[in-house]
């Protein structure tokens, strides 16, 4: 049987739970918060998120047939008549973990936890890609990767898998403690350590604090952990841990990369060195970025027996990510979509890479404010006018609060550039952009939006182009 079930032992070890017509509990094999997605044996957890409170839908969920629910104890007399067993917590949220990690240690399945500061949604990718090629694999959807995603991805692996791929994310202290307690992970990777959500993790000290929970988590329970030795923060931690594998293209690594070339359709060559060995990979993804993501993924898959071939095979099969470095060529310009997020590093990486493009006319960069950077905002935005000017970009066309500091750099050394902080006034001037024949990066945080920017942008380059050379 693949099947995992809870049963009712299970749910007495919830802590504050008290079960109400213990009776007629029945094992459920389904754990869901949205009760559009409740099907028979399952149990209905009611989490109460930023737009919606799960207790509102009780209701609806019983009546789909959930087998029981789990409530707050103060909604105790609100639905002490349902027809079905009523578990009662102090806090939904965190039952939803509880179980979680109850169902994660009934599983087969090595877990692999992921974090770092960029590339880590890349990297699960890449990873599980190549895993498939050995393994029934499970992995983090998209990067559903917080105290809710981490919590239903467990749930949604059962006993046929031998692989899950976890993403854990955070933005604040003790959220990765929190989810790698749930996952207890026998494999740990951090990508990187970076200029990510300052504001409320101070500096990278305080990023490096709170991403190497998942190494503690990982190693209490004797796994093993993944050392990106390029990383100065990453190289110095777990020095002495016996299962410490350290991967890195500028270090001395267990697992070492070279990026060889970069082809004639600008995607990176690159040689995987171990165990005395060398092998070449032709990566389907473009960038200095992707490659260190790769190598990461390469350093897991190699400890855990893959070999050359199967790693090629999985790689190959990788699909670049929506508005992650997403290289888009239409008709004579290139568009790099990297609207997803942004952080200073990040940014370096999308701007470096419009370098790779050798024969197009011009290098034009569209970015938006980076978010979450605290009190080093200002001059982490100034300073990426070093990168700008490094990398020869023709023309900045910057938007947000934050880029009037970027903007005031870039006169200073002298690269053409506009800030425009309204959104229509924006689109109205790229609207009127000649784009032709250019390298076009689009990039900013989430909350920026610049996807709106990229689709404007692309759709403007096949009509005038349409024009031009049709």
């Amino acid at each position: 049987m693949n099947k995992l079930f809870l049963t009712l032992d299970d749910l007495f070890e919830l802590p504050t739970a008290a079960v109400y017509k213990p009776e007629k509990f029945q094992p459920v094999d389904s754990i869901s918060i949205d009760s559009r997605q409740i099907s028979g044996d399952s149990l209905f957890v009611a989490v109460k998120g930023e737009k919606f409170d799960g207790h509102d839908f009780i209701l609806e969920a019983v009546k789909k047939k959930a087998s029981a629910v789990i409530i707050n104890e103060k909604y105790l007399s609100r639905f002490n008549e349902l027809p079905v067993p009523v578990i009662t917590v102090k806090d939904t949220t965190t039952a939803l973990g509880d179980l979680a990690k109850i169902w994660r240690c009934k599983l087969n399945a090595k877990v692999i936890g992921i974090t770092g500061s960029s590339g880590k949604t890349t990297t699960k990718e890449m990873l599980a890609a190549v895993l498939c090629e050995k393994f029934k694999v499970n992995k983090t959807i998209g990067n559903n990767n917080n105290h809710i995603g981490v919590p239903l991805t467990i749930f949604s692996t059962n006993l046929t898998h031998e692989i899950l791929v976890l993403e854990l994310g955070t933005n604040h202290f003790g959220e990765i403690a929190y989810t790698a307690n749930i996952a207890q992970p026998d494999y740990a990777l951090t990508t990187n350590i970076g200029n990510s959500h300052l504001e409320f993790l101070r500096n990278k000290k305080g990023v490096l604090e709170e991403k190497i929970e998942l190494f503690n988590t990982t190693a209490a329970k004797g796994g093993t952990v993944f050392i990106n030795n390029d990383d100065s923060y990453l190289s110095k931690t777990m020095f002495n841990h016996p299962k410490r594998v350290t991967f890195g293209f500028e270090n001395t690594a267990d697992i070492k990369g070279v990026i060889k070339e970069i082809n004639n359709e600008g995607k990176p060559v690159v040689e995987v060195q171990y165990k005395g060995k060398s092998f070449e990979f032709v990566l389907p993804a473009y960038g200095e970025q992707n490659a260190r993501n790769f190598l990461a993924a390469a350093a897991i898959a190699l400890r855990l027996g893959l070999d050359n071939k199967e790693i090629a095979a999985g790689i190959s099969k990788f699909k670049p990510i929506e508005k992650r470095l997403n290289v888009k060529k239409i008709k004579k310009s290139i568009l790099i979509d990297d609207t997803y997020n942004a952080n200073p590093e990040s940014m370096r990486y999308a701007i470096d890479l419009m370098t790779e493009f050798k024969n197009y006319k011009r290098r034009i960069a569209v970015l938006g404010d980076m978010f979450e950077l605290g009190e080093q905002s200002p001059k982490l935005h100034a300073d990426l006018s070093k990168v700008i000017k490094r990398n020869k970009i023709d023309f900045a066309i910057l938007t947000g609060d934050m880029m009037v500091n970027l903007e005031s750099e870039l006169i200073k050394n002298g690269t053409e550039s506009v800030l425009i902080k309204d959104r229509d006034k924006l689109k109205n001037f790229l609207t009127r952009f000649d784009f032709s024949n250019s390298v076009v990066l689009v990039k900013g945080s989430r909350g920026m939006k610049m996807e709106e920017f990229a689709k404007v942008i692309s759709e403007l380059i096949a009509k005038r182009e349409d024009k031009v050379y049709g």
